[in-house]
């Protein structure tokens, strides 16, 4: 049985290694930077379904990026609003990093094209490849703060969610009305509770809660944690009767 395990180990870790070099040439092309490490690079592409090994798939790269893309959007609204109060740079850096606008970013990229996942994974169904799409963005931001520091991550955000940031901003941040509700009614501020998630890894479900002081108020649901959030947001909005 130990052999087994070993031996399936040892496949995984040969599988992940042959990704195509083509594929990995074409993202160093699109995002104009050239990975010293190319491993950090096919791993950002790599999918828990093809390895499950957390060093071999995106997921540790993703959580790294979700981190350096709030850090380089928070220092660029701080600039872009000098006079901003921590409401206003909440509201707007919130709408810059949800799921749907980084999926929008990585379709920029094409960043679908080299997603190594297997096919049993539907990418027909919208909301499972806006997750994956923006997962990989996330991851690649990762995978460059790894190999080159923060500059070349600076780089490709600023030339993709900075760029479009007006884009961003149209479309409607229950999250941040939210909060910049309460600060004007001099409530607490909202605190975002995961209270469940449910489904398969692919199909996954989150419910979150809203809660204000001592109230808690309708749970909302969705494919991720921040889109969720949103729905929850929007429901606490109205129980609210807050015009927005």
């Amino acid at each position: 049985m130990h052999k087994k395990v070993l031996l399936n180990q040892i496949l995984n870790k040969f599988r992940f290694l042959y990704i195509n070099s083509d594929s990995i040439t074409k993202v160093e092309t699109k995002i104009n930077y050239i990975f010293e490490d190319k491993r950090l690079l096919k791993q950002a592409f790599t999918h828990k379904s093809i390895n499950n090994s957390p060093r071999f798939n995106y997921e540790r790269l993703e959580f790294l990026g979700d981190s350096v893309l709030d850090i380089v959007i928070s220092r660029e609204l701080m600039r872009e609003f000098p006079d901003g109060d921590e409401g206003l740079l909440t509201q707007r850096r919130a709408a810059l990093v949800q799921k749907p606008f980084l999926a929008n970013m990585g379709r920029l990229l094409n960043l679908m094209d080299y997603l190594k996942i297997e096919k049993n994974i539907d990418l027909n169904i919208e909301k499972i490849a806006d997750k994956q799409i923006a997962n990989i963005f996330e991851a690649l931001i990762g995978a460059l703060y790894l190999d080159g520091g923060i500059m070349p991550c600076k780089a490709l955000i600023l030339n993709t969610v900075w760029e479009h940031r007006k884009e961003g901003w149209k479309s409607t941040n229950y999250k941040g009305k939210l909060i910049e509700f309460c600060h004007l009614k001099n409530f607490e501020n909202p605190i975002f509770k995961l209270k469940d998630k449910f489904g398969p890894d692919h199909e996954r479900t989150f419910e979150i809660q809203v809660i204000i002081g001592k109230r808690i108020y309708s749970s909302g649901f969705g494919s991720n944690k921040k889109t969720a959030e949103q729905v929850a947001a929007q429901l606490a909005l109205e129980e609210l009767g807050a015009k927005y």
